[in-house]
């Protein structure tokens, strides 16, 4: 199919979800929401710009938004981020085992060597980044729980947070004293020896001061073999309001994170016994393991110079310390392998600043980010590290200017033009002790961005948007380093064109309707794929692609109906549907291949009965096409469709729920390794969790 005729179609499509289809975004009902997010508390607590300034920037956003409020995610079990995404359309993210490792990616981004550096997204705690200066996640993921909501942006549309990547950007808000009560206990477990403890201790000082504190613990024996994971947090956070425009917020982080990697299965090796470890991944040859220690210190600072300007500013800087034995090199009695040991540093600050002059809302943002990663390459002898054969030090900072304005230029219109500098520097250098062999890799990379689009008000309910973008996102020093050569790998980039509509009406005098869907189409040059080494699993090659299509339509699909005109019997079905069209674009050796990893089409969806005392109850179910585990498109992953339940009940001092998962203990493939070609003998496959049952119990003092 041509570029024309698939645009077309994807427009055509567009059209005819938003005039056809009969949902609503609420506030009530939905774990995703748009327009009326439910929080706790009036007042904006001190550091925070508040959820109300996030709904109006997204209504000022001619692209796909969306947020996510934690308390509706929280009405079933929370594992990880692939329950937090899972109602965001256009993003696909799953872990393998169900412990914190997810592979993500959002409208196309990180394709490749699943289970890699997961870049391709930038993830930002209250606007700071907690990603790598050069865009890698390979050590660390945000717990949603510690969270009050995010803003997933994808694509282009985190232009706001000034993000090069190709997915976009998410931004956890906190929760605050503002949001929790004096103390809370939560306690959730259920199958695969699955058990999450979490206290919160909270207090308001007389609105000018406040803190709160959270210890929790995780620990899961996995439904796989090999597959323990545990971990223990500490979030804390403390604001003050310095005088009646300026307030101030700091954060802490401490985590400890010990996770058991099962690794890979053939074909054959899933039909004998899918809930096995790998070969080589086993306790008694191997021993694979992912183990970070992390601690994270940052401040935001908010100043309202007046009714029309704010000036946000902070500044975070990360340690990671990394222990990770992913590789055997020969008979495990050797003791020969790869056991990753290295410290990351990140240094992250960020500006913004807002300024309303008549008809224009501008926003000047700068980040700053600088990274280093130290370390070694050692032997292992299942896990033990033993003799050191490598020396690694990497380098990274990226730059990232954007200036924003919304100009209202007419009654209902919105031009919204902007555009984004990056300046990026990336420096790779290995020693090999042996032979004194060094390897360096190092490059600067610099692009300047233009955006514009326009919203059209068509009433104070629905709005239709269009904007064209460019895109732009250099490699990160883990794909420098796995380079094929000593040449840098160049940045990728392309123009993306999208348009989309979002809104909700009333159904009934009680009842209420809605829809937020958009297409996209993105022409890209130079994408960075990995592909993994079949003799060495563990390692990977990386190169740029010559061209490639990323191209999409994304609708979430929400009602809240009334049942009774007292509305105490009420049904809130919530949608979200994900079709993708990833592909390269006429490529010498691959001609127009799909791009593997991403399901062409996915949807998730649940039906639940809500009563007016608190009590819920329905079905769930997710739905995952088929995919591609190799860039030749001759390996295969097939479909699957999930069923579920989920119930629970809540007042203002408890909250309770109950879940099971897989329902009719379907047997699928959860997530894949990627090969250039994929053989039945490749142990690339990752089985997903059979039937499971969790519960929870949350208590407010």
């Amino acid at each position: 199919m041509d570029r024309q005729n698939f645009l077309f179609k994807t427009l055509t499509s567009l059209l005819a979800l938003a005039g056809l289809v009969p949902f609503s975004v609420h506030a009530e009902h939905g774990a995703l929401q748009l327009e009326n997010v439910k929080v706790t508390a009036d007042a904006v607590a001190p550091g925070n710009i508040g959820i109300e300034t996030d709904k109006q920037e997204i209504r000022q956003t001619p692209g796909g938004v969306s947020i996510i409020d934690m308390d509706q995610l929280t009405e079933g079990q929370v594992d990880n981020l692939q329950d937090a995404f899972r109602f965001v359309p256009g993003v696909w993210a799953v872990s393998p085992t169900g412990s914190d490792s997810i592979f993500l990616s959002s409208r196309g981004s990180n394709l490749d060597a699943t289970d890699y550096d997961t870049n391709g997204v930038k993830l930002l705690q209250d606007g700071l980044s907690v990603s790598g200066a050069d865009g890698n996640n390979h050590n660390r993921f945000i717990d949603p729980l510690s969270a009050k909501y995010a803003v997933f942006a994808r694509g282009a549309n985190a232009m706001k947070y000034g993000a090069s990547t190709l997915g976009g950007a998410v931004n956890f808000i906190s929760q605050t004293a503002y949001d929790v009560s004096p103390l809370t206990l939560s306690f959730s477990g259920g199958s695969h020896g699955e058990r999450l403890t979490r206290m919160t201790a909270a207090q308001v000082f007389n609105d000018t001061a406040d803190a709160l504190v959270t210890i929790e613990n995780t620990e899961s024996d996995g439904f796989r073999d090999h597959s323990r994971h545990t971990r223990t947090g500490l979030y804390a956070n403390g604001g003050l309001r310095l005088s009646d425009d300026v307030s101030t917020r700091f954060y802490f982080t401490k985590l400890d994170s010990d996770e058991e990697l099962a690794g890979g299965l053939t074909r054959a090796q899933v039909h004998e016994d899918r809930f096995q470890a790998g070969s080589s991944n086993r306790r008694d040859v191997g021993h694979f393991q992912l183990d970070v220690d992390t601690w994270r210190i940052a401040n935001k600072t908010i100043w309202e110079i007046d009714n029309n300007r704010s000036l946000e500013f902070g500044v975070s800087y990360e340690e990671q310390e990394l222990r990770h034995p992913i590789v055997v090199f020969g008979p495990p009695s050797l003791g020969n392998g790869l056991l990753i040991n290295n410290r990351q540093r990140n240094l992250s600050t960020m500006m913004r600043y807002h300024h309303k002059v008549g008809n224009h809302d501008w926003l000047a943002g700068v980040n700053y980010g600088v990274t280093w990663v130290d370390g070694g390459n050692y032997n292992h002898l299942s896990g033990s590290k033993r003799d050191k054969w490598q020396t690694n030090d990497n380098d990274a900072n990226t730059l990232e200017l954007v200036l924003l304005d919304r100009w209202n230029f007419a009654q209902d219109w919105t031009l919204v033009a902007g555009a984004q500098t990056v300046r990026a520097s990336r420096e790779v250098r290995s020693t090999t002790l042996a032979s004194s062999a060094v390897r360096q890799v190092e490059d600067d990379y610099h692009h300047i961005n233009p955006r514009v689009g326009l919203i059209y008000q068509l009433n104070q309910e629905i709005s239709l948007y269009t904007n064209l973008s460019s895109l732009y996102e250099p490699p990160t020093t883990y794909q420098l380093d796995d380079g094929t050569s000593t040449d840098a790998l160049k940045a990728m980039q392309g123009e993306v064109f999208e348009v989309g509509s979002r809104g909700h009406q009333p159904l009934t005098e009680k009842s209420e309707w809605g829809w937020d869907v958009s297409a996209y189409y993105a022409q890209l040059d130079n994408e960075i794929l990995s592909v993994e080494d079949p003799s060495q699993p563990g390692q990977f090659f990386t190169s740029n692609a010559d061209k490639t299509i990323h191209a999409g339509i994304e609708a979430l699909l929400s009602a809240d109906i009334a049942l009774t005109d007292d509305r105490h019997h009420r049904l809130t079905p919530l949608v979200s549907m994900t079709w993708n069209h990833f592909r390269f674009d006429d490529d010498d050796a691959l001609g127009d291949n799909t791009l593997p990893a991403a399901p062409k089409f996915a949807m998730h969806g649940e039906m639940l009965y809500r009563h007016k005392n608190g009590f819920y109850f329905g079905p769930t179910m997710d739905y995952v096409g088929e995919r591609y585990a190799d860039f030749a498109n001759t390996y295969k992953i097939d479909s699957y469709t999930l069923f579920g339940l989920k119930s629970g009940w809540s007042n203002e001092k408890f909250k309770v729920f109950a879940e099971v998962r897989n329902l009719f203990e379907r047997d699928y493939i959860a997530s894949h390794s990627v090969r250039a070609v994929a053989s039945e003998s490749d142990a690339i496959l990752n089985p997903g969790a059979p039937l499971s049952a969790y519960a929870g119990i949350e208590y407010r003092y």
